[in-house]
């Protein structure tokens, strides 16, 4: 039988342990949008997860409340977001800093370069470049952003 196709992703979902914290990290840290049509809403009013627009993403982004589920991801990085260069990710580790944000420096990974940070929960995102290095630069294993991987 053949593999049915797929249509590339739908959304992402990260659970977070405060929705409000997660939002206005990832707008501004990512220049995400909130679609306020798309609240998921309780019965009793309340929201338990919000859909957003992220520039670039190619998907959108949920941010759903749940707790105990984003404290098992602190540490973990589930995506890789995707660069142009070197020289892009010179320009998010000034955005970064700007912003406050504890972040690697440029590491060097098996194929590229990359830099690590976190979210308000702890999970980290990694921007990965599109540009490739060759195999005379060794990755980067020990740094502890990307330790353990």
């Amino acid at each position: 039988m053949e593999v049915p196709m797929l249509q590339g992703i739908h959304h992402l979902k990260f659970p977070v342990v405060d929705l409000g914290r997660s939002l206005a990290f990832y707008e501004r840290i990512l220049g995400a949008r909130r679609v306020g049509a798309w609240d998921h809403v309780r019965a009793d009013g309340s929201v338990y997860a919000v859909i957003l627009k992220v520039p670039g993403l190619g998907a959108h982004l949920e941010l759903r409340l749940n707790p105990v589920q984003a404290e098992r991801q602190a540490g973990f990085d589930p995506v890789t977001l995707a660069v142009r260069d070197r020289a892009e990710l010179e320009g998010w580790i000034a955005h970064l800093a700007a912003a406050g944000i504890d972040h690697s420096p440029i590491l060097v990974s098996i194929q590229a370069w990359l830099v690590v940070f976190a979210d308000p929960d702890g999970r980290r995102l990694r921007l990965y470049t599109r540009e490739s290095h060759g195999p005379e630069l060794p990755p980067d294993a020990t740094s502890p952003w990307i330790a353990g991987d």
